[in-house]
């Protein structure tokens, strides 16, 4: 696959900022051409219309998904290690694409709603695959998502560091979620 232009990435990653920042009212394609050192018609060049920048922000949210899929199912520590320990807040790529592609979702985007169900569930099937029990793999994964919506609303307090399991707390966590993950679903009853 080729490399996109620079300037379609500076465009995308201007606009994720704004999206970030200032939410969908401050993402408008003026401000995005601004912010990404382009002229308008630069922007346009590359997004014929604000719908377009949408599209390439969900499209990239999907994309830095696929690769953390990937990166998951080659992980040494194993999926759920892999899945667990990723789950906070980090400032990455794809955590950038993904609260861009919420705060789209906030603002009523219909196809922001679609890729982050779609998201949720490649996660969800992709931990069912390494965990026999549906029900212990889809706690998992909303485990996971209690760990980054917690670290990224606490933040990081500049005395204690990141308020997020860490160390031996984050490896007892792991420990806990392999464990119940290795276990033979309960009989139906």
């Amino acid at each position: 696959m080729s490399r996109p232009p620079a300037a379609r990435d500076a465009v995308l990653d201007a606009f994720e900022r704004l999206l970030i920042d200032g939410g969908v009212r401050a993402a408008t394609l003026d401000a995005t051409a601004r912010a990404a050192g382009v002229s308008k018609g630069g922007l346009l060049y590359h997004f014929a219309s604000r719908d377009a920048l949408v599209d390439g922000v969900l499209e990239r949210f999907s994309a830095l998904v696929d690769a953390d899929i990937e990166r998951l199912e080659r992980a040494p520590e194993g999926a759920v290690a892999y899945y667990v320990r990723t789950s906070v807040s980090q400032d990455s790529p794809l955590e950038r694409a993904g609260v861009a592609a919420a705060r789209l979702a906030q603002a009523g985007s219909a196809p922001a709603v679609r890729v982050i169900r779609d998201v949720r569930d490649r996660w969800l099937r992709t931990i069912r695959r390494h965990v026999p029990d549906p029900t212990t793999a889809l706690a998992i994964t909303l485990i996971g998502d209690g760990l980054y919506y917690d670290s990224a609303l606490h933040g990081v307090d500049p005395e204690i560091g990141v308020d997020a399991p860490h160390g031996a707390d984050m490896d007892a966590l792991v420990a806990l979620l392999e464990r119940l993950a290795d276990e033979p679903p309960a009989p139906a009853g």
